[in-house]
């Protein structure tokens, strides 16, 4: 379940952002009003999945999968530039999320092993 909320939550933010882009620095009430709404939610979704997902992975997954996508979102819905510079540091944070993720998962088994051991010694 802490995975289908990270997923909200990224999918908020993403919104969220998007609506600020369109709000024209709040001279725009209803992209306004659906930031907040959806900055809201997505922080929501947030806490929620910390309950068991590490704030470490939680986080990096939420601001980079975030990042990724707006810089996308940015080239194609509003034609910003997207550079070689930008294309590889997306790739990058794409790269990291990942390795902090199996870090992450290779982490838990450790742990589960190390506590079975611990039980089977006692």
């Amino acid at each position: 379940m802490a995975w289908i909320y990270l997923t909200a939550a990224i999918l908020f933010e993403i919104v969220g952002t998007v609506s600020m882009k369109l709000s024209h620095g709040f001279t725009k009430a209803i992209p306004s009003v659906l930031m907040i709404i959806f900055y809201l939610l997505a922080f929501t979704c947030l806490n929620f999945t910390l309950k068991t997902i590490p704030v470490s992975v939680a986080y990096a997954i939420w601001s980079g999968v975030g990042t990724a996508a707006i810089a996308v979102i940015g080239y194609v819905a509003f034609k910003e530039t997207l550079t070689v510079m930008k294309v590889t540091a997306i790739i990058l944070i794409i790269v990291g999320v990942a390795l902090l993720n199996i870090s992450s998962e290779s982490s838990e088994t450790d742990k589960t092993r190390l506590n079975a051991q611990h039980e089977m010694e006692a």
